[in-house]
């Protein structure tokens, strides 16, 4: 668990937030690396955050060999009904991951999404969000990671440079 870090964050990224969000994602991932030896990283397979998060694991791996993706996927459908361009994306992805769980060995059942997030948070010391609003599973899982005592990285969606000493 003290390796490990998941992510968290929105389904929808402003077109604006992408590059930025995608530098601070970056820089927050190298800080873990070479600062706490964090060497495992668990996404929920969604669209949006997660995959844009994802990416950036298998990407950093040629410059930190030992870097692995862990996939925790809420149901087995839960791509279904995904545009065929985001299925391919999350396929790529996922033969690429370092392991795919199932929290839920079923189709999707309501509270799902909601298992996947506490399984996350349960089996990581840090995590990193994208979090712009209330009101959502994002913010659901902030709250629950921060009373399990989670150490937060809470990336800024102004394009803001990110400083990370804070928020640790």
């Amino acid at each position: 668990m003290n390796n490990s870090c998941f992510f968290t964050g929105h389904r929808i990224i402003p077109s604006a937030h992408r590059d930025i969000l995608i530098k601070q994602t970056r820089y927050a991932v190298e800080h873990l690396i070479t600062n706490h030896n964090v060497t495992d990283f668990i996404t929920g397979g969604a669209r949006g955050y997660d995959t844009l998060a994802a990416i950036q694991i298998l990407r950093l791996r040629g410059q930190y060999p030992g870097l692995r993706l862990h996939l925790y996927l809420p149901c087995r459908d839960q791509s279904q009904r995904w545009r065929s361009s985001d299925k391919e994306v999350w396929h790529r992805i996922a033969e690429n991951a370092d392991d795919v769980r199932y929290i839920t060995d079923s189709k999707y059942v309501p509270g799902c999404m909601q298992l996947r997030n506490k399984a996350m948070v349960n089996d990581a010391l840090y995590g990193v969000a994208y979090l712009t609003h209330g009101r959502s599973g994002t913010h659901q899982t902030v709250v629950y990671a921060r009373e399990a005592g989670r150490k937060l990285i809470i990336l800024p969606h102004t394009g803001d440079r990110l400083d990370i000493s804070m928020q640790l």
